[in-house]
């Protein structure tokens, strides 16, 4: 009797222990556990630690309550201004009603994936290719309310959308980088056109003090000879200041011709051509004296004698000392008077 109070005691218990290990769960922290009783869902959801279920009777289903990262595979789409991209996404969401997520949907992370994917495409057809590249912000708001509107009644909780990236063809890459390019060359050329403009004002200032103390220039020059010879270079470069190439190129240029003055004889040669002038007509007045006296001889003899001999003597003397003198004289480029010694314009 006892052995057999024994052994039922020992299969009561055996029964027992295979009982609650086919009703014990354990939930985690981060879980929830739905149960349903013949397919029926409890009101009471299971928190986290040990419970129990009718084993046979109860199945319990556990929801994962943490927040979960989810890729959106890239989607090809027509931007607004006609560009295909491919962009890519992430959705970060977390179930806020273990119920409804087993309950109203069959598969919430597949949905959710789903849903992401046609907001996606979506939002690519609305925008432009500058908003997708600059304009993020404005597109994950619109991305997580698009998705977050379906996925309430799901019992899921959109808690944030990223655009993760956006592939362009090549063409547009080159065009965008020609953009970009001659959008830097343009800032570039205003930067050194500024830059320009200062430092003339600058040199100006520089130039006006230097035109005050020309010594500042000698400075200037063997300044800038110390800063080339401290390259410890083999040739030296000297500035050449331009001025002084100035004041070269105008003492190479010719000057203007003077007006020539006449040559004018000098009083010495003045005073000789006087004194032969005077001769033949001392010479002259001789003869007329003689002529007048009484002679032997006949009338007719004398007045030839007296008619020929000025016309020999007269002459001759007058035009050898005339042409003696000429060629001692230089050229006088107005008419000379040679008995009065002036000119016919009236300068000696």
């Amino acid at each position: 009797m006892i052995e057999e109070l024994v052994a039922a005691g020992v299969a009561l218990g055996s029964v027992g222990a295979v009982y609650v290990m086919a009703a014990a769960r354990v939930v985690k922290q981060y879980e929830r556990g739905v149960v349903l009783r013949l397919g029926k869902l409890r009101s009471e959801v299971r928190g986290p630690g040990f419970t129990m279920i009718v084993p046979f009777v109860d199945r319990l289903q556990k929801v994962n309550m943490q927040i979960v990262t989810m890729p959106v595979p890239g989607q090809e789409g027509i931007t607004r201004d006609n560009v295909t991209v491919r962009v890519d996404a992430v959705v970060y969401f977390k179930v806020v009603s273990a119920a409804d997520a087993v309950i109203r949907v069959e598969d919430y992370r597949f949905a959710v994936a789903q849903m992401a994917q046609t907001s996606l495409r979506s939002i690519i057809g609305k925008s432009e290719l500058d908003d997708l590249l600059s304009n993020r912000e404005k597109l994950n708001q619109g991305l997580e309310l698009m998705i977050d509107s379906p996925a309430v009644e799901w019992g899921v909780s959109i808690d944030r959308v990223e655009i993760k990236d956006v592939s362009l063809p090549e063409t547009m890459k080159r065009s965008m980088a020609r953009q970009a390019e001659a959008d830097r060359e343009r800032r570039a050329r205003v930067i050194n056109a500024d830059a320009e403009l200062q430092a003339s004002k600058k040199l100006a200032e520089a130039a006006g003090v230097m035109s005050d103390q020309p010594a500042a220039l000698q400075l200037r020059l063997l300044q800038t000879v110390v800063a080339v010879a401290a390259e410890k270079n083999s040739t030296l470069v000297l500035p050449f200041p331009v001025e002084l190439l100035r004041f070269l190129e105008r003492a190479q240029q010719p000057a203007p011709p003077a007006q020539e003055q006449p040559s004018l004889p000098s009083p010495e040669l003045f005073a000789q051509l006087q004194k032969l002038l005077s001769q033949p007509q001392q010479q002259l007045s001789e003869a007329k004296e003689r002529s007048a006296e009484p002679s032997s001889e006949s009338p007719s003899e004398s007045s030839h004698e007296s008619s020929s001999e000025p016309e020999r003597s007269v002459p001759s003397a007058p035009s050898m000392a005339e042409q003696s003198l000429r060629e001692q004289l230089p050229p006088v480029p107005e008419p000379f008077d040679l008995d009065t010694g002036e000119s016919k314009s009236g300068q000696v």
